[in-house]
């Protein structure tokens, strides 16, 4: 090869080449600096509606922003949940949220999901934020009459000046990774126990199981939860998840279960016997990522 093509070729190598702390993709049009998200005006254009996606959880505040595909064009960012937390106020959830996405880009509508039960984006139960200092804490009667239908779609859409939806965190979680064919369950296990149903994709009504009893005058979140796990050890913990399972096909008969949250891979897959082929352990990413569904299709629960 002659010197002048090597030195043609050695420049187009060196203008391909990734400097440091910055990311660039001729065909994604991203450029990434310093924490910087810059996108072209065509290809920003062609990602739209994005979608500010917001995973409210018992032990933190998760939010990043989605392209229509699913896709996040921003780093995630998260804080901790602190207590007391009342839904406005100093302290409170909503102005948290609103400063925890402040950095975000813009979105064209927001999603949120809420560990608690939630119907028209109004809030019929929040079992976390009604304690004193957390989940396993002494209830506040003044945060129960706050957070009693307290509408967190109406106040995050005006505080964030966006369109916005509110559905269950495990609801949210579940609409990202269902398949869509028969009914699906989807058992969240963090902080709490969460549970959804989907019949061929569409979200059904939420039910509260994980109130409901379980074992020993329990609930299944009083024998699930992330600090009953601390307490008796993953080996323990983990028969109960089996016996859950178990319990809860026996009224469902659902034709493929997913577990999701924090704990989900904690769960010991070998051990799921006939539940085995059945089950997939998601990604808690999914939090997040569900937000987009909440926009798509029409879903009974929501």
């Amino acid at each position: 090869m002659a010197t002048t093509d090597r030195t043609k070729m050695t420049k187009k190598q060196t203008s391909a080449t990734k400097t440091t702390g910055t990311v660039a993709k001729t065909t994604g049009t991203v450029a990434k600096t310093t924490g910087t998200v810059v996108k072209s005006t065509k290809r920003a254009a062609s990602t739209h509606p994005h979608t500010l996606a917001i995973d409210i959880g018992g032990t933190g505040l998760k939010a990043s922003v989605l392209d229509k595909f699913g896709e996040m064009v921003a780093d995630k960012v998260r804080t901790d949940t602190l207590y007391p937390m009342p839904p406005t106020g100093d302290g409170g959830m909503v102005p948290t949220l609103a400063k925890l996405v402040s950095s975000l880009p813009q979105a064209d509508r927001v999603s949120a999901g809420f560990p608690g039960m939630v119907r028209s984006g109004k809030i019929l139960s929040a079992p976390h934020f009604v304690t004193t200092n957390g989940p396993g804490s002494a209830t506040d009667p003044k945060l129960e009459e706050a957070w009693h239908r307290f509408d967190l779609a109406a106040a995050l859409a005006g505080a964030l000046g966006k369109p916005t939806k509110v559905a269950n965190d495990a609801d949210v979680q579940g609409a990202a990774v269902v398949r869509g064919s028969g009914l699906e369950f989807v058992i969240t296990l963090g902080t709490g126990f969460g549970t959804a149903l989907f019949i061929d994709g569409r979200l059904l009504p939420h039910l509260e199981i994980a109130h409901q009893p379980f074992r020993k005058g329990e609930s299944y979140n009083d024998q699930l939860g992330e600090r009953v796990r601390k307490d008796i050890g993953d080996r323990r913990w983990n028969r109960r998840v089996r016996k859950a399972i178990a319990t809860l096909d026996a009224m469902l008969f659902f034709d493929h279960l997913y577990l999701g949250g924090g704990n989900a891979r904690r769960v010991k897959r070998d051990d799921l016997g006939k539940f085995l082929d059945r089950t997939t352990v998601v990604d808690n990413a999914a939090g997040i990522l569900g937000g987009i569904k909440l926009w798509e299709g029409h879903h009974l629960g929501i």
